[in-house]
């Protein structure tokens, strides 16, 4: 019985942690100019689902190009 929990415990978990820092892989994945950012609201507020999609969708918007002046 305990053997099979441990099987179960760790693909369960593992796929838990992707999904949560899913916007963070994403961003960083990009290679966004606030993948930082992201991560830290990811972190830090990812657990509310307000915060994770916020997370989320600010990972997947284009950056916008810097005009150097």
């Amino acid at each position: 019985m305990v053997h099979t929990l441990g099987l179960l415990f760790f693909p369960i978990f593992g796929s838990l942690f992707v999904f949560y820092f899913l916007p963070s892989i994403v961003a960083f994945a990009r290679s966004k100019r606030d993948s930082a950012s992201i991560l830290i609201l990811n972190l830090l507020l990812g657990w509310t689902a307000i915060g994770w999609v916020i997370a989320l969708v600010w990972s997947l918007k284009a950056d916008v190009p810097v005009i150097a002046r």
